[in-house]
């Protein structure tokens, strides 16, 4: 029976002379697989909180700001860390008298609006 390999990206199969298949693996695969996703969940990362700014309830700033410092970007969270975010996402308007665009919920208003946007860039990374 003669050999035959199967070779892919991930790696090659080869049947041995007595009927096996034999899987190896291509050393750098899960790394250059990992640094990929890596790359693109820092991309959304720092798009979610780019795209979030906007809607983010202002009076001082410090609660756009807590977005920022509380997101270690690439890890796939995006936390607000102010005392207030919580009262401020879930219980207060959508709206705000001196900005239709900034309120409650901004996380979700940004993801209906602009979620394919975000999802194509991710897929050009």
């Amino acid at each position: 029976m003669p050999l035959k390999m199967i070779t892919t990206p991930r790696g090659s199969i080869v049947t041995t002379k007595n009927g096996k298949a034999e899987l190896t693996w291509n050393s750098d695969f899960a790394a250059r697989r990992n640094a990929q996703f890596t790359k693109k969940q820092m991309f959304i990362d720092s798009e979610v909180l780019r795209r979030c700014s906007p809607r983010v309830p202002i009076k001082t700033g410090m609660l756009e700001k807590s977005g920022k410092l509380g997101t270690s970007i690439g890890s796939g969270e995006v936390n607000y860390i102010a005392k207030y975010a919580a009262v401020q996402y879930y219980a207060t308007s959508d709206t705000r008298p001196y900005d239709a665009n900034r309120g409650a919920h901004w996380f979700e208003r940004m993801k209906v609006a602009e979620k394919e946007d975000i999802l194509r860039g991710a897929d050009k990374i």
